[in-house]
């Protein structure tokens, strides 16, 4: 029997995971929204490619949570996108109400499901979802540095001219203007980017990283990225229903690893069928530390905004 994975928003993010998803045959997809005919005719035009696929995987829409009854993984995409001149801090208390309606009826129907959560600003919204659901801190992950460390890859790659294949990144602290992209544990071919390129050349890269969303939201002007964001997503639920127990980046509920206690954090995380089945600590220079602890700081202010 396929793993149940319901996506809630039914917008580019939530719409894209769901076809990552199930084109990969990784799970039967429900897409839930509040908006009526949406999720269903998204769900039906997906499920009308499976066959051009070759792929058994299911997808329904619907309005109903009744319908996401025992998924084994909810993905939380709802909430409003950033338009340019928005910060991921000004959709704060909108997504906030949001997450409150969301997590409620998500645990209802998956008392035992993993949340991984989506919605902007990232770290803050996965703190509340923590709270909320009362679920253990393993089964509520934040998706931020497989995004971010994606993005840190692909201008690496573009830079050396290499396959993205033999390129690894690693990412850490907040999804936003405070990550923390570290050089040092970023490879290609095993050997560390600082070999490759002059420091000013990976501060721009790193730069770039930083502004990835920003640049994005930019161009397009009435939204902000779907199709990188979604495919992080579809990694992290294959980790998971794959069991996989693989090595990425995730935001988690940091209790003194790094020496931060109580909040959402970008770090590198084991995921595997329980969620997250270890956090990995890295040693850091004094540099590396200040800028996760200023990271770190960032997020502290508004989970304390919003009373989480």
């Amino acid at each position: 029997m396929r793993k149940k994975v319901t996506i809630v928003g039914s917008g580019n993010v939530g719409a894209t995971a769901a076809h990552w998803i199930a084109a990969k045959e990784l799970a039967d997809v429900v897409l839930i929204d509040i908006i009526e005919g949406v999720p269903q005719g998204k769900g039906l035009d997906l499920l009308e490619a499976m066959p051009i696929e070759k792929r058994d995987s299911s997808i329904t829409g619907t309005n109903d949570y009744k319908d996401t009854a025992n998924s084994d993984i909810v993905v939380v995409t709802a909430g409003i996108p950033r338009k340019p001149g928005m910060s991921r801090d000004d959709l704060l208390n909108t997504n906030l109400g949001i997450m409150k309606a969301v997590i409620g009826e998500a645990v209802k129907y998956s008392p035992n499901c993993i949340l991984i959560i989506v919605s902007n600003p990232l770290d803050a919204m996965a703190q509340a979802a923590y709270k909320m659901s009362g679920f253990p801190r393993e089964r509520v992950i934040g998706m931020a540095g497989v995004l971010d460390s994606a993005r840190f890859r692909a201008f690496i790659a573009a830079e050396l001219k290499v396959s993205v294949e033999n390129v690894t990144a690693f990412v850490l602290g907040g999804h936003g203007d405070t990550m923390v992209p570290l050089p040092r544990y970023s490879t290609v071919a095993g050997i560390p980017i600082t070999e490759w390129m002059d420091k000013a050349t990976v501060d721009r890269l790193v730069q770039r990283t930083r502004d990835g969303g920003a640049e994005i939201v930019k161009y397009l002007k009435t939204g902000s990225a779907y199709y990188a964001p979604s495919a992080a997503v579809a990694e992290m639920v294959e980790a998971i229903v794959k069991d996989k127990k693989k090595i990425l980046p995730c935001a988690a509920y940091l209790q003194g690893e790094y020496g931060i206690n109580g909040l959402y954090v970008g770090v590198p995380v084991k995921l595997g069928a329980k969620g997250i089945e270890q956090i990995i600590e890295i040693k850091l220079t004094a540099e590396e530390k200040a800028g996760l602890d200023k990271s770190a700081a960032a997020v502290k202010e508004l989970v304390g905004v919003i009373g989480v």
